[in-house]
């Protein structure tokens, strides 16, 4: 039986991030996605809004079909 996985190239928050420290930050998405690791990507609230900064992941966590991954925040473009 295969196991269903999606590949993402930014990081779509639906404003459901979390704050670990000054810039780091953890969210947590359904399902069992595959991100690049320390390579800057951007960072947007929706899949079709404008980006709000640029991302470094630092961790992709799988479990109980969801994904943990955590960010670095490298740039912002907007305060909003």
């Amino acid at each position: 039986m295969g196991m269903p996985l999606e590949m993402n190239t930014m990081i779509v928050t639906k404003g459901k991030e979390k704050r670990i420290n000054h810039n780091d930050f953890v969210l947590v998405k359904e399902g069992y996605r595959l991100y690049p690791i320390d390579i800057p990507i951007e960072v947007k609230k929706t899949i079709q809004g404008e980006t709000t900064g640029t991302g470094l992941i630092k961790k992709v966590e799988w479990e109980n079909n969801s994904t943990t991954i955590t960010y670095q925040l490298v740039s912002l473009n907007s305060t909003n």
